[in-house]
């Protein structure tokens, strides 16, 4: 089904909430069971890495058993990367559908998110370019990419930051 730009909207604000709120079931159901996750590393020369299986990646996961290997981690504690846990929230702006059919949508949009740990506030941004599949009920996420701008970090990246 073709999606408004209001419905495209609608769906990545609720992706942004679900993970905010921990509420991690929710934000799982966002993707589609073959979805990729991919956050490249940016390389001496100022480029992102373009080979996830060859070069370094700030995240990667090839399908959502990935994702929800990381969110078990994450609830059960089983995480130094979120031990204290981490304080967060992301903004979404400048949504662009890229393009669309009857089943796909390829979206595009600036992201920002703010972390409180260790009594430090952080800053993190950049964009990311979403493809979803539009065939059933609901949009599910095919592909995230996200490119993090500021690739300085103090500790360990997580998904919940983009």
């Amino acid at each position: 089904m073709m999606l408004s730009h209001e419905s495209i909207e609608a769906f990545l604000y609720a992706e942004a909430r679900a993970q905010a709120e921990k509420r991690w079931d929710d934000w799982l159901a966002c993707y589609a069971d073959d979805a990729s996750f991919w956050m490249p590393s940016w390389d001496d020369d100022d480029r992102l890495t373009t080979d996830p299986h060859r070069e370094v990646s700030l995240i990667y996961y090839p399908d959502k058993r990935g994702l929800e290997d990381r969110v078990f981690r994450i609830e059960t504690d089983r995480s130094s990367a979120t031990t204290p846990d981490t304080r967060y929230n992301r903004a979404i702006s400048n949504v662009e559908i890229l393009s669309q059919d009857d089943t796909s949508a390829e979206v595009c949009f600036n992201w920002t998110t703010h972390s409180f740990r260790y009594d430090i506030v952080d800053v993190y941004f950049g964009t990311a370019r979403y493809r979803l599949d539009t065939s059933g009920e609901k949009p599910l996420i095919k592909e995230k990419y996200v490119v993090l701008k500021n690739d300085y970090v103090h500790h360990v990246l997580d998904v919940y930051f983009v």
